[in-house]
């Protein structure tokens, strides 16, 4: 393998990256080799004082169901029953089995106090645009989600989590069932561009 791409390959690349969804998946399993591959191009995401902050836990095979029942069971129990919505129930308990496999993101804070926890998030940030562009360069499908029970403190409790971790969401991964349409921007690039020369 080359070590130089050319700009138009990484430029494709990007554009190629967009959200696909757990139910434009066609229920075939990704190989673990992949899912290892994809992980790895994680661990190369830019981190301020080598932190490495991003942990995942990866739900696969009857552990995916369980991850639904935990996300729906925590919804009911923490939403008003007033506003309590039992199709959003239904959809938290299906979606996980809708995927191939769900990383949950995590970011661990590292032992440096110098270090802002907003860095920290902004590098499993990128770590998780690494898993994606890996994703899209094996043809596979990827969402990033943060609904549901993300940031909820029981959910933390349930994923063992350390009183400065954080839960930053779901990564949900896929073969796409059939052709995707393609990728869009509502607004042109430039109009969020400004420009300081002097």
């Amino acid at each position: 393998m080359s070590d130089t791409f050319s700009a138009d390959q990484v430029k494709s690349l990007m554009l190629s990256r967009r959200s696909v969804y757990p139910n434009q998946y066609s229920g075939e399993k990704i190989p673990r080799e992949a899912i290892e591959e994809i992980l790895e191009a994680a661990h190369w995401a830019p981190n301020h004082g080598r932190t490495e902050p991003w942990h995942f836990k990866v739900f696969e095979g009857n552990a995916l169901t369980r991850l639904g029942k935990v996300q729906a069971d925590l919804y009911r129990e923490i939403t008003d029953p007033e506003l309590f919505q039992e199709s959003k129930f239904e959809k938290l308990l299906r979606r996980p089995t809708e995927a191939s496999h769900v990383i949950v993101i995590i970011m661990k804070r590292g032992e440096n106090p110098k270090i802002p926890v907003i860095e920290e998030v902004e590098a499993v940030a990128a770590a998780v645009q690494n898993i994606w562009l890996m994703t899209t360069a094996l043809g596979y499908g990827g969402y990033w989600s943060s609904g549901g029970v993300t940031y909820k403190e029981a959910f933390h409790s349930w994923l063992e989590l350390g009183e400065e971790d954080k839960c930053l969401g779901f990564f949900y991964l896929g073969v796409p069932a059939g052709k995707l349409p393609p990728g869009r921007r509502n607004a042109p690039w430039d109009e969020k561009v400004e420009w300081v020369s002097e």
